[in-house]
């Protein structure tokens, strides 16, 4: 009896230390709440379909667990970045959403960065995205090539955000005049600067502006300038895009290497660490609100297309962008200003 009681007790206790199977992963997110950490400020594009997304998915998820919303800007993207792989728990309790060009930051300047983004846990995104260069028409440049004769002052938000890569790729890849000040805490601030006359422009979200200043378009008081996507965005289809501005085929290749943020859109991503089952029940979360009709709805009110790119190919950008060869990574270094 004694020898079954210890073999009964040794088996207890090995059960005990095997991996928690997927039913506790469903059981897990019951009573809980899960943050989602945005690394820009209130207003725009990230913040909006995040806390749409805070919405719709807790009912995707088992346990219907509450779902919040946490600002995070700051060191242009990176402060967030480096909270979601250092800090933020690796339980499945915090989400993500920050600026698409992270990835393309961590291997072309690297200035405060203390992530890996190939080891995040890609959740996907609702859709590509297309950056435009958004001047006051008073600033009297009405086209690319004005911009290349004419100086024009310009916003950003810090080393990590699109607003300051792409300026100074274009500076230094298309040789454009455009003065960059630094310091501007997230995008509400940028727009109030554009609006004080602090600054004639900068860098953004096309969705985001139509979004936050949709009087700037219906008022014509802002010119685009130029976009940055993969292809020219539908309702920009006589604006180039700037690989088509390259004037050489090395040039163009280093700003489709600068330009490919933008095949990410606006993705979601969970930590590094995080239980497998758990960013299983998340990814599968995810990938449904994106096709969730009340979603899809609110998503159109604010004029944002849905054309979901899954958490396979997100995870693949990443990767692409990351491991890009060397020579390709150098030169893009060079014109950036970061060899």
């Amino acid at each position: 009896m004694r020898t079954g009681s210890m073999l009964r007790a040794g088996l207890a206790a090995l059960i005990a230390a095997l991996p928690l199977g997927p039913a506790a992963a469903q059981d897990f997110y019951a009573n809980k709440t899960i943050t989602i950490i945005v690394s820009t400020g209130p207003g725009g594009t990230y913040d909006a379909i995040a806390r749409l997304l805070a919405r719709h998915m807790p009912r995707y998820l088992p346990g219907t667990p509450s779902m919040i919303v946490q600002n995070m800007p700051g060191a242009g993207n990176v402060l967030a970045t480096n909270y979601m792989f250092n800090i933020a728990p690796k339980d499945g309790t915090a989400i993500a959403t920050v600026n698409n060009a992270i990835p393309l930051n961590q291997v072309l300047d690297g200035r405060g960065v203390r992530y890996d983004t190939r080891r995040f846990n890609w959740l996907g995104s609702p859709g590509a995205y297309t950056t435009v260069l958004m001047v006051r028409k008073d600033a009297g440049v009405h086209s690319f090539k004005a911009v290349t004769e004419h100086e024009v002052t310009v916003g950003g938000t810090g080393a990590g955000s699109s607003n300051i890569i792409i300026p100074t790729a274009m500076n230094n890849v298309l040789g454009t005049k455009l003065k960059i000040v630094l310091g501007y805490h997230d995008v509400a601030e940028l727009y109030v600067a554009v609006d004080r006359g602090e600054i004639q422009g900068f860098t953004t979200s096309y969705t985001g502006a139509l979004i936050d200043r949709h009087d700037w378009f219906a008022e014509k008081k802002v010119d685009i300038l130029a976009q940055v996507g993969a292809r020219r965005d539908a309702g920009l289809p006589d604006i180039p895009l700037i690989t088509e501005l390259a004037p050489s085929e090395e040039k163009r290749k280093i700003l489709e290497l600068i330009s490919s943020p933008n095949a990410l859109g606006q993705p979601f991503f969970a930590p590094p660490d995080v239980p497998r089952d758990r960013v299983a029940l998340l990814r599968s979360a995810y990938a449904k609100t994106m096709k969730d009709a009340g979603f899809v709805a609110e998503m159109q009110k604010l004029h944002i297309d849905i054309d979901v790119v899954s958490a396979e190919e997100v995870t693949r950008i990443v990767r692409e962008t990351i491991e890009q060869p060397p020579d390709i990574i150098a030169k893009a270094k060079a014109a950036m200003g970061t060899q």
